[in-house]
């Protein structure tokens, strides 16, 4: 059964950081593409950030780059997204999710993890 966990939500001042992990189970961990997704309330989901399987290629939403970096652990099967220089604009639940490569849909999702930044 495979499992995505994350943690390290919470609530945080315009201008501060967190740090969310995902714990994985199983799933290959390092055959999978990581991404994290976030919805704010009364819109849509959207990709944030995702890492592909060896670390070495990433992307970035525009509105994020500079201020989130994805990273992940394979021995630990745990993907992370530093959270800096956060906005009242990044206030959502965020997933992590996982597809395998070379394919768009990603197939394994968290329950996801409330960030709050308060201005």
């Amino acid at each position: 059964q495979v499992q995505l966990v994350e943690s390290g939500g919470g609530l945080v001042q315009a201008g501060g950081s967190l740090r969310l992990s995902c714990a994985t189970s199983g799933l290959t961990f390092s055959t999978y593409t990581m991404g994290w997704f976030r919805q704010a309330p009364g819109k849509e989901r959207e990709l944030v950030t995702f890492i592909v399987w060896s670390g070495a290629g990433t992307y970035y939403k525009d509105s994020v780059k500079g201020r989130f970096t994805i990273s992940r652990d394979n021995a630990k099967n745990t993907v992370y997204l530093q959270m800096n220089s956060l906005k009242t604009e990044d206030t959502a639940v965020y997933y992590c999710a996982a597809r395998l490569p070379k394919t768009t849909v990603f197939d394994y999702w968290g329950q996801g993890t409330q960030v709050t930044v308060s201005s």
